[in-house]
């Protein structure tokens, strides 16, 4: 339906009949066969002599007319006009007969001009509905005089009807938005921002993402907000910022608590359905759906200029509509298990990830897979600092090529490249070599590879694949670990 005219003032009533509007034009085939507006409106003439008009026909479209004017009861052009006919005339302007009131009746079709007949069937069957419609119309709006005035129709109301599926989207969004929480952080001078988090246990740790926290981190203020309206006073338990993950507790734990489940993150497909819960734009318990887009997507993400370091991850991408604010708050599989936590979207005006422009999502968001969040919560929650899994090697995070990561000539502030006696020296490898492969994954940069390392835990042995002056070499690197972040 076109709304190009809505707004449009109405024009006053004229002061005279209006003289009416000519017929469109039509083509020449369909032209020939139409009656003439004098034989159309002669005939009217002597149907109205003989009686064939109804006395008080009313008019059809556009309402009912004067209730004080019968049909024919007034010469042509006097004034008031007699009411419109119950078929609208379709004679052109200025042709002779009696005009206003004149009803219009379609001549046979001549033979040969098949075209034009069918013009007039067309143009029948339109008339008949519509007076078929105006009869179902009236009859209705009559029975309901004595009653309530109203021809609408109320959908049942029965419990039966509004049963929601155990698999259906307000189903599992029902079921998990009293587990998730906005987080208001606040730091010693007043500054902070919206986030969001959920229910990591009964203890009532509080999962979320460490920029959301982290300018309550040092003597701020952290606030967490349920779905009830409940606020609890929370403080910071452990934050991994290279992991951008953190776990607040609230102070006062309420007894009914519920965690959300935590699902599998290896077992994500592409195309998985995804749900996603946050407070974007400080919009709180919103929940967007979508699917898995990709996995392991390498993703570099800061948190906002608070401390200038980045964040590494092999994300889950889902095209379920995330926005600032969203961070923190969980990614559902289709049985309502955590599967990510939403942490960083591609902006629409920027060419960085996560970073602190305020556009809205364009369908490419990125969460923490939760395999590795739970480990690093894990962690967190029991010695309160992250630990990393690491080769011993220094890699540029500069896109050199696009053929892998290449291990730097030297290390930070002039120190050795390769930590001796670590990982990599024991494997054999040196400055100068390119990493293409970690396992089965293809590594194209510095940061693909950190996020790939950090899916692992200290202590795994991973296939690292490498080229050294054109050739291609295979090592196993057993992970050894750094404890805080530096």
């Amino acid at each position: 339906m076109s709304t190009e005219n809505e707004g449009n003032a109405v024009p006053k009533a004229p002061s005279a009949p209006p003289v009416p509007v000519d017929a469109p034009a039509v083509s020449a085939d369909s032209a020939a066969s139409a009656p003439s507006p004098d034989s159309a409106a002669a005939a009217a003439d002597s149907r109205a002599a003989a009686g064939s008009v109804p006395p008080g026909a009313s008019g059809a479209a556009g309402g009912a007319g004067d209730p004080g004017a019968g049909a024919g009861s007034a010469a042509a052009g006097a004034w008031p006009p007699p009411q419109p006919p119950s078929v609208p005339s379709y004679a052109a302007g200025g042709g002779s007969g009696s005009g206003w009131g004149a009803s219009y009746q379609p001549q046979e079709p001549k033979p040969g001009r098949r075209r034009g007949g069918l013009v007039a069937g067309v143009l029948a069957a339109a008339l008949i509905a519509g007076g078929v419609g105006g009869g179902i119309g009236y009859w209705a709006a009559e029975r309901n005089d004595n009653e309530t005035g109203s021809t609408t129709v109320a959908a049942a109301d029965t419990p039966a009807d509004l049963k929601r599926e155990p698999g259906s989207v307000a189903r599992i969004a029902n079921d998990a938005l009293p587990s998730v929480v906005t987080i208001e952080a606040q730091s010693g001078s007043g500054e902070g921002g919206t986030g969001t988090g959920f229910v990591y246990d009964k203890q009532g740790h509080i999962l979320t993402n460490n920029h959301v926290v982290a300018s309550a981190a040092e003597g701020g203020k952290l606030q967490a907000t349920f779905s009830n309206g409940k606020k609890y006073a929370a403080e910071v338990v452990g934050r991994a910022e290279g992991y951008d993950v953190a776990v607040i507790k609230l102070k006062n734990t309420p007894g009914d608590l519920k965690p959300l489940p935590l699902g599998n993150s290896d077992r994500v497909a592409v195309g998985d359905s995804t749900i996603a819960i946050g407070a974007p734009f400080g919009l709180s318990n919103t929940v967007t759906t979508g699917i898995i887009s990709a996995k392991n997507r390498p993703v570099t993400s800061s948190d906002g200029g608070q401390s200038g370091k980045s964040s590494y991850m092999s994300a889950l991408q889902t095209d379920a509509s995330i926005n600032p604010g969203n961070s923190g708050g969980p990614l559902l599989d289709g049985r309502g298990a955590v599967i990510g936590i939403n942490s960083a979207i591609k902006p629409a005006d920027s060419g960085g990830l996560g970073g602190s422009g305020q556009s809205g999502s364009i369908g490419l968001g990125f969460a923490i897979p939760v395999n590795q969040a739970k480990n690093v919560a894990q962690q967190l929650i029991k010695t309160g600092q992250p630990v990393y899994p690491v080769i011993g090697a220094s890699v540029s995070l500069q896109q050199e090529n696009s053929n892998g990561a290449t291990i730097s000539r030297e290390g930070v502030g002039g120190s050795d490249a390769i930590t001796p006696n670590g990982p990599a020296d024991k494997a054999g490898l040196k400055p100068g070599d390119v990493i293409t492969k970690l396992d089965d994954t293809v590594i194209d940069s510095g940061p693909t590879l950190i996020g790939q390392i950090w899916t692992h835990k200290p202590g795994d042995t991973v296939k690292i694949t490498y080229e050294r002056d054109g050739k291609e070499h295979t090592v196993d690197v057993t992970l050894g670990e750094r404890k805080g972040d530096s």
